[in-house]
């Protein structure tokens, strides 16, 4: 029998605890011992639960138990995760966890800390939920030197972009209803914002490229701006608006890595990745492109990954798993305005036909777009050469400053 602890019983945490009580059997079956919840770390009262007698208050009660040899954090957040995690990784103690923030701001300082004391720090849940991700990037495709990893990071914001595209719904509606429905947080910042998809896609480019990508060094853009009009305007040039988090190497050991909405064409694997789903694409140079899609968070799907890992460090008490990045710092990331990319841009004119001028003199060639009931005095249109965001930007100015106002601009994904 090998003993467990969990930290945190809120939506996670009770899936974690639920699974490892009512499918024991199963896990006996794959480790050959049995899985034993010693230990329920909470400062809530939780009388009703059938494990009500190993609940505690007390984080000493676990770092103190010697026969304790995993401990599963669920918490959520940096305050007390890292600390508690720190302490048990330094006591031996493996460490599972679905805390994407904690592994996004002190992953590679976890892992030395891991590797120093013999012991395993594994977070699979922290990325895609229930979808395996790291895992596989990490054994399967190990053999590959990836070429770019993009990937639909958020369920929240994907669930709102798929309301505005298929039932032509109002950013405000469907953040509402997402809400509604539990999907979004009453604050919805971290959704909305991007700051999800970033934390995850910095865990990704880390893993990926062996260098810590600290969430604050990665040019972050949310939904919040997207209107109806965008979505139509991507519908008629071929394709659909996603939050993307992308990353892929560059020349020196830098990195081009960025979370923003962008176009996606119809054609692209990632374009059909609808309501709450997630998806990311790993583009290897053996392998080409390799999709992985599932549900990107929920009480069970991200508990299975969860447990998935326990068992892992279950069966590793005494090896290390070869899971491992280092520190890095904020010279690994590029300046993002130095990333090449297509744009669409959408602007009010007085003059239409002197405004697509202008922007052909600014940008280059372009296509224009058009969509039913177009404004007499609005155009549309996507670049058709990739030019560094910074220039991409400085046009934009220049093209407001020739009385053309500039409504919207999203990122073309080579996707």
């Amino acid at each position: 029998m090998i003993s467990v602890a969990l930290m945190g019983h809120g939506v996670v945490g009770s899936g974690v605890a639920e699974i490892l009580t009512t499918h024991k059997q199963k896990l006996f079956s794959s480790l050959g011992e049995e899985i034993y919840l010693k230990h329920i770390l909470d400062l809530r009262e939780f009388p009703e639960s059938p494990l009500a007698d190993r609940f505690t208050k007390d984080f000493e009660d676990i770092i103190s138990d010697m026969d304790v040899r995993v401990v599963i954090e669920t918490m959520g957040g940096l305050n007390p995760a890292y600390d508690f995690t720190k302490r048990c990784l330094k006591a031996g103690k493996s460490v599972v966890t679905s805390n994407k923030e904690l592994v996004a701001r002190h992953g590679a300082e976890l892992l030395q800390i891991a590797k120093d004391n013999n012991a395993n720090y594994l977070f699979e849940a922290s990325v895609g939920g229930g979808i395996p991700i790291l895992r596989p990037i990490n054994q399967c495709l190990v053999a590959n030197n990836v070429d770019e990893i993009a990937g639909i990071l958020n369920g929240t914001t994907n669930f709102i972009l798929t309301k505005m595209i298929n039932e032509n719904m109002a950013f405000e509606d469907a953040l509402k209803l997402a809400q509604e429905l539990g999907y979004a947080e009453r604050n919805p910042e971290a959704d909305v914002e991007g700051h999800d998809a970033c934390r995850k896609i910095c865990i990704l480019a880390s893993l990926a490229f062996g260098k810590h990508v600290y969430p604050d060094n990665v040019h972050t853009e949310g939904i919040t701006k997207i209107t109806l009009e965008d979505v139509e305007y991507a519908a008629s040039w071929g394709g659909v608006i996603k939050l993307i988090g992308s990353c892929k190497p560059l020349d020196g050991g830098m990195m081009d890595i960025v979370v923003a909405p962008m176009f996606v064409p119809c054609t692209s694997q990632l374009a059909n990745i609808n309501d709450v789903f997630n998806g990311v694409m790993v583009r290897g140079d053996c392998t080409g492109d390799v999709v992985f899609y599932g549900k990107g968070a929920g009480m069970l799907p991200t508990a299975s990954a969860v447990v998935a890992d326990t068992v892992d460090c279950c069966k590793h008490l005494k090896t290390r798993k070869r899971l491992f990045w280092a520190d890095s710092t904020e010279e690994n990331v590029a300046d993002y305005k130095l990333s090449k990319t297509k744009v669409y841009v959408r602007a009010i004119a007085d003059n239409p036909a002197d405004a697509y001028n202008m922007a052909q003199d600014i940008f280059g060639a372009i296509s224009r777009l058009s969509r039913n009931n177009c404004p007499e005095n609005e155009i549309a249109f996507v670049t058709e050469e990739a030019l560094p965001y910074g220039e991409i930007m400085n046009g934009v100015k220049s093209l407001s400053k020739l009385g053309a106002e500039v409504i919207s601009t999203i990122r073309i994904g080579n996707l």
